[in-house]
């Protein structure tokens, strides 16, 4: 019977769909080649697209797999530029419209499904699985990952195989699979992710100490790198407003301030002093006045000091706001850090409300400096000791600030410079898990990826997505842990099932219909030559012309005689019981 239903199945292109994930087949309905190939986006949630309140009190998005799309929307650009050109090389082996293949890697796991295929053109679409994916999943790309060379098993003995041959049982195993593997080593540029647990960075008031410490000098080297610091020294507002903190005596006592994480922590005056200040960053702020273009006054006693010691006060106070006044704890701590992170400055002190003379002082100061703060206390991880060279420190913050993105994961920013392939990039993410709130350090590098290419079936495909659909959608079975999406690794079900658009399946990310073009490929243009076009075509016979002319010429003046007979100079071969020409050059014995 199942025999009967495949040879009509395959009459009336109607796919083999099994019951209920068992495995018992029924034949479907009949339905064309080209199946689900619409026009459809992920949506991502990032600032873009959020209200300004939304994105202070609720913190959208702040899930793995919201955050996490980008990577595949990444993925699907490199692809872009890639994918025709290794199909022509045959670097994915045998394809044709309507196959699909799964990109396995160790964190990125997406299928691919090409949906047309044109003379040196290429439409697919990518959908891009969980990174943290299902215990079904996992299994199912162990499946693909591991050796079938080292199984040198036969029935039930192992005899060992031939060189550069299956033992008779992988051999077997590999025959019934419904996918192949097309390439081991397949390479694509795309994102190194290394994500480090921030609550353990913080945990001890040390580690705390260190990044306040940074933050600080952060700010001040910001502050003397601006373009507007003599604005800002010889603004009326700003002296105001900074004139309380130059008076003797002048004492901030601010409950948010902790002598156990503050290293000008005045103990005698409990509290944040500007003697106290002077003395712990004085020579970091004249290292840092130094490299001004423009001389500036740098002695203990000038504006500049004074306003690094109101921004530097401003801007702990705002961690502690931030923090409601508990950073003492770490959960609250880790809380502030993350809205000073993501730009949630709320100035509540009448002390610091000169800042709005100027809104640059937080956007151009007090903000870059958490983020930098955060980059130099993971480097103080790997070499504790080195930034306390001022020229070291200065010349480290000057370099990350080239070479390295720093910038909250919702901002618009962010997205843009890893679809620009930015080289380096890092962000504090806040994840709630559970129910729970996770913040961890997320660190990017752009480089050469690893992936396995996995050929699929497409009738295992179509079916098995037609008997989801049915499941759901007509037997109304929405069990997340229904058997017909548990691991298959005969048929990569759980991947394959996971795939599909929701509600039937639950990719983080689909991409739109993206083509690729034979063009950009450098290999195959380096193979191939350039695409001919009617330009090419009259260049390349240009040329040919101007070496034919070019050939003629010299073959005429060389003064050969066959030369001369090919060019129309001469009447023939010459005969060699002819006395030789007295014309041209002179005899032997003429002068």
């Amino acid at each position: 019977m199942l025999f009967v239903q495949a040879a009509l199945a395959a009459i009336f292109s109607a796919p083999l769909t099994p019951l209920l994930g068992s495995a018992v087949f029924l034949m479907s309905y009949a339905r064309p080649l080209k199946f689900w190939e619409r026009d459809y986006n992920t949506k991502r949630v990032d600032h873009s697209n959020t209200r300004l309140a939304t994105q202070l009190d609720r913190n959208p998005g702040a899930d793995d797999n919201n955050l996490n799309s980008i990577f595949y929307e990444h993925l699907t650009r490199s692809l872009q530029q890639t994918l025709c050109g290794d199909l022509l090389l045959g670097r994915w082996g045998n394809y044709a419209a309507g196959d699909c293949f799964i990109l396995a890697s160790d964190y990125l796991n997406a299928l691919v499904h090409l949906i047309e295929i044109g003379n040196g053109l290429v439409t697919f679409q990518l959908r891009g699985l969980e990174f943290r994916g299902t215990y079904c999943q996992q299994r199912e790309v162990e499946a693909i990952t591991e050796g079938v060379e080292e199984d040198e098993g036969c029935c039930c003995c192992e005899p060992g195989h031939l060189p550069h041959v299956l033992s008779f049982n992988a051999a077997f195993g590999q025959r019934w699979l419904a996918w192949e593997v097309a390439a081991t080593k397949y390479v694509l540029e795309g994102y190194s992710i290394s994500d480090n647990n921030a609550a353990s960075m913080l945990q001890v008031y040390d580690l705390r100490k260190v990044l306040i410490t940074y933050y600080v000098k952060s700010i001040i080297y910001y502050v003397t790198r601006s373009p507007k610091l003599e604005d800002w020294l010889r603004h009326e507002g700003i002296r105001e407003g900074l004139r309380g903190a130059v008076a003797p005596g002048y004492v901030d006592t601010d409950p948010t301030f902790n002598p156990n994480i503050d290293e000008d922590y005045d103990a005698r005056a409990a509290g944040l002093t500007l003697p106290a200040f002077r003395h712990a960053h004085l020579a970091w702020i004249q290292h840092c006045a130094a490299q001004c273009p423009t001389p500036v006054d740098k002695e203990w006693d000038s504006p500049l000091v004074t306003l690094c010691f109101g921004l530097c006060v401003l801007g702990r106070r705002a961690l502690g706001t931030a923090s409601h006044s508990m950073s003492a704890s770490l959960e609250p701590f880790l809380y502030g850090l993350h809205a000073l992170f993501k730009g949630d400055f709320r100035i509540t002190s009448p002390r610091d409300e000169w800042v709005f003379a100027d809104m640059d002082l937080l956007h151009r100061v007090v903000a870059p400096g958490v983020r930098m703060a955060l980059k130099l206390h993971q480097d103080h991880f790997t070499s504790p000791d080195e930034y306390e060279d001022p020229a070291v420190l200065y010349e480290a913050i000057a370099g990350h600030e080239q070479r390295l993105v720093i910038s909250h994961e919702g901002d618009p920013a962010w997205r843009g410079a890893i679809l620009a392939n930015a080289p380096a990039l890092l962000a504090l993410r806040h994840v709630l898990d559970d129910a729970a709130d996770e913040y961890k350090v997320v660190t990017l590098h752009r480089r050469h990826l690893g992936f396995r290419v996995i050929k699929v079936n497409r009738e295992c495909v179509r079916g098995l997505w037609a008997g989801q659909q049915q499941e759901l959608v007509f037997l109304r079975n929405r069990n997340p842990e229904r058997g017909s999406i548990q691991n298959a690794k005969q048929a990569l079900r759980n991947m394959v099932n996971s795939s599909c658009d929701q509600p039937v399946g639950y990719p983080i990310y689909v991409s739109p219909l993206t083509t690729s073009y034979a063009g950009p490929h450098a290999q195959l243009r380096r193979l191939a030559g350039p695409p001919p076009s009617p330009r090419a075509i009259a260049n390349c016979l240009l040329r040919t012309w101007h070496r034919l002319q070019k050939g003629c010429g010299a073959g005429c003046n060389s003064g050969g005689n066959i030369e001369d007979s090919d060019c129309g100079g001469g009447s023939g071969a010459s005969n060699p019981h002819d006395p030789p020409s007295t014309t041209g050059q002179p005899q032997p014995g003429q002068i």
